[in-house]
């Protein structure tokens, strides 16, 4: 009997992550395809390069990074699968009605659309994990679910490249969207709201057993609760270094495409680039997995060592890459350097849960999601897109703006981690 409950929870918990993977998947594919598909949306509609990077960051990043913080609150005082789905229908149509996009103004809308549903997945996701699985665990788990980022940005390379290759950029958005009601309702009798811990005033916590809405002991507003987890100067920290990584990260993904098409005229290397991202999902789970034994081994604060190998390791294969002339040296160097430099994903989301009380676990792990939408996705993409218009000239001009960013937010981010380490053990719950 005892037998049989111990496998009927520990199936639930696997098949809850291996369906919230998959909608990760999803949505990073759905979001991404922009960028794959950047050069013949950009010539079709006649767009210049920085127009291409407000469309992939800032008209996605900013409303997902508000709206966030909003979903993060509701993820903890409400049903996260409810929210989980309701997003994910949303984000499909989404991406399906881009496909008869004919203007600028047209994609900037429903990027805005998608980004206000997918600002509903991650922070119920991460409130959802942290039920789920013991604490111990927790860089494993959510490096895994993190992994799916690069599962989807892999496959819009590799799938979305593809159908635009042999047909265009329209009929790939189309396709996408379309598939993505298939998973919403494959979630919708897969996915279980599990027993949610409520958190005490003084200090104890409690399993509510069958209700999935729970009301806290003390209602704080989001604001308030914001500004008492931005106290803790290690947390700061982390949200500058991991922030800092994310912005060179999501600048790669904007313009590679670009890369290979204006430095080296090698369209046909876009769809194989995709590669590299699914070699970035292992690389991500791996560190995830490295990063709990290390805190088990050497202390806890060393949890943030691995930022350190993503900022600094990478910099050496990605300066090879970026300024050489031969198109395969730079595939190489740029995938490998990519691999590294994207591989704290998971380890970053799984960090900032040890900041928080059981009852702000979706509220921090929104206010992640907040730094890095404005900080990677809003600023990056927007930041290059103008250097390679306005400062950098001829055909390396996108690969030279990458590279500044890349040098900049790597060694500023060792700083970070740096000092987020002197703080660290204090200011963890």
């Amino acid at each position: 009997m005892m037998y049989s409950k111990l496998f009927s929870v520990s199936l639930t918990r696997y098949l809850s992550l291996a369906l919230l993977m998959l909608l990760y998947v999803n949505s990073f594919v759905d979001r991404q395809i922009i960028a794959v598909l950047g050069e013949s949306i950009r010539k079709d509609l006649g767009l210049s390069f920085t127009d291409l990077g407000w469309l992939y960051g800032p008209s996605f990043s900013w409303i997902y990074a508000i709206m966030g913080l909003i979903m993060g609150r509701l993820a903890d005082k409400t049903s996260r699968v409810r929210i989980i789905l309701a997003g994910a229908t949303v984000w499909s149509l989404a991406t399906l009605v881009s496909g008869w996009a004919s203007s600028l103004g047209f994609l900037v809308a429903l990027r805005m659309a998608l980004g206000l549903s997918q600002a509903a997945l991650s922070p119920a996701v991460y409130s959802l994990l942290a039920d789920l699985f013991p604490k111990e665990r927790r860089a494993t788990v959510f490096s895994a679910y993190a992994s799916a980022i690069f599962v989807g940005v892999g496959l819009s390379f590799l799938v979305g490249g593809s159908v635009a290759q042999a047909y265009d950029w329209r009929i790939s958005l189309q396709v996408l969207g379309a598939s993505g009601f298939f998973l919403v309702g494959l979630s919708f009798f897969g996915l279980v709201e599990p027993q949610r811990i409520d958190y005490q005033p003084n200090g104890g916590d409690s399993t509510t057993q069958d209700n999935p809405i729970v009301s806290f002991g003390i209602e704080e507003s989001v604001w308030h609760q914001i500004k008492d987890l931005l106290t803790k100067r290690a947390l700061r920290y982390h949200l500058l270094g991991f922030g800092l990584l994310a912005m060179s990260g999501y600048t790669i993904l904007a313009f590679i495409g670009s890369i290979f098409t204006q430095s080296f005229d090698r369209v046909d290397l876009i769809p194989y680039y995709g590669w590299f991202l699914m070699v970035t999902a292992v690389a991500v789970t791996i560190a995830g997995w490295v990063t709990d034994r290390w805190a088990k081994h050497f202390g806890p604060r060393n949890r943030l060592a691995w930022g350190w190998i993503s900022g600094l390791v990478s910099l050496p294969f990605l300066w090879v890459g970026l300024h050489s002339e031969s198109p395969l040296i730079a595939f190489w160097f740029i995938g490998i350097g990519n691999v590294i430099a994207s591989s704290y994903n998971g380890v970053a989301a799984a960090i900032i849960q040890f900041f928080a009380r059981d009852d702000q676990r979706g509220l921090v792990g929104a206010l992640y999601l907040f730094v890095v939408s404005v900080v990677g996705f809003g600023a990056g993409p927007p930041l290059a897109g103008w250097l390679s218009d306005q400062i950098f000239q001829g055909a390396n001009a996108v690969a030279s703006s990458v590279w500044s960013i890349y040098l900049l937010c790597g060694i500023g981010s060792a700083g970070a981690f740096y000092l987020a380490r002197e703080y660290y053990e204090q200011d963890i719950i």
